[in-house]
């Protein structure tokens, strides 16, 4: 029976293809979109677009509001519940926060990266204000995150170049600060593996300064990134020399957990 998962070619499949550029582009925006728009968006015609939309209305994967536009339905919530039930990623994360004390006072986040993003996981929140909220399913461009960082640092520099192959396709920054070229972020890359740990100061949000560090499963590749946050007047020295043994620590002792 395994021969019916061997992967196909690029036409085998239109419908579910079209179907996941669909819950791609509703994903990628902040407003719902009219069916009209979807259809223009992923060059569809017309009649295709709104077939598809009407199958995937009666699974849930998408909704239709009151002004007639869509949005991504609540199935996809339970399909992400299952696959973070499936992992031992996020318990073991959230076993060992439970029983650790370096790190109590900090927002704590666990991401795994997804092409030139990130996506968060996991997260532990703290008392105090950080001025950006992290949510379960947010993305942000990996290049200006602790976890980010500390992802890329773990890849083989020839998957790096072709990740970022394009100069013009270079995330637009979030802040100010943010890295702005491959060049650049090889720089902070090279600094990250040599100090085992990662620093976004600011390049996320100003004000806001995060430590993070990879971990890595049995065979030593880097699954997801782990990070600390905090606000930038806490951020002395000696704070930041801590916190980042802390989190390089408690990469490891995750790690260990999940079998390496």
């Amino acid at each position: 029976m395994s021969e019916l998962f061997e992967p196909r070619t690029a036409g085998a499949t239109p419908a579910l293809r079209r179907a996941i550029e669909v819950l791609d582009l509703l994903e990628s925006t902040s407003e719902p979109l009219a069916a009209v728009d979807i259809a223009r968006e992923l060059g569809l015609p017309k009649s295709s677009a709104h077939g598809l939309i009407a199958t995937m209305m009666e699974f849930n994967l998408v909704v239709r509001g009151a002004d007639g536009r869509f949005r991504l339905g609540p199935r996809l919530m339970r399909w992400a519940s299952g696959f973070l039930s499936q992992t031992n990623l996020t318990g073991e994360f959230q076993r060992y926060l439970t029983g650790e004390t370096n790190l109590n006072a900090h927002t704590i986040t666990l991401t795994i990266l997804d092409g030139r993003e990130v996506v968060y996981v996991a997260c532990r929140d703290s008392g105090d204000p950080l001025g950006l909220t992290f949510r379960i399913g947010m993305r942000l461009p990996a290049p200006y995150t602790a976890t980010g960082k500390a992802l890329l640092a773990a890849m083989p520099a020839g998957d790096l170049d072709r990740l970022f192959a394009d100069p013009k396709n270079w995330p637009a920054p979030l802040t100010p600060l943010g890295v702005g070229s491959l060049n650049q972020l090889r720089q902070e890359l090279d600094l990250v593996r040599r100090r085992g740990y990662s620093i976004d100061d600011g390049q996320v949000r100003e004000g806001m300064i995060c430590l993070g560090a990879s971990i890595q499963d049995h065979s030593g590749c880097a699954i997801a990134g782990i990070a600390v946050s905090l606000i930038r007047n806490q951020a002395s020295t000696h704070t930041l020399d801590k916190l980042g043994a802390d989190i390089r620590t408690a990469a490891d002792a995750i790690a260990r957990r999940l079998g390496n």
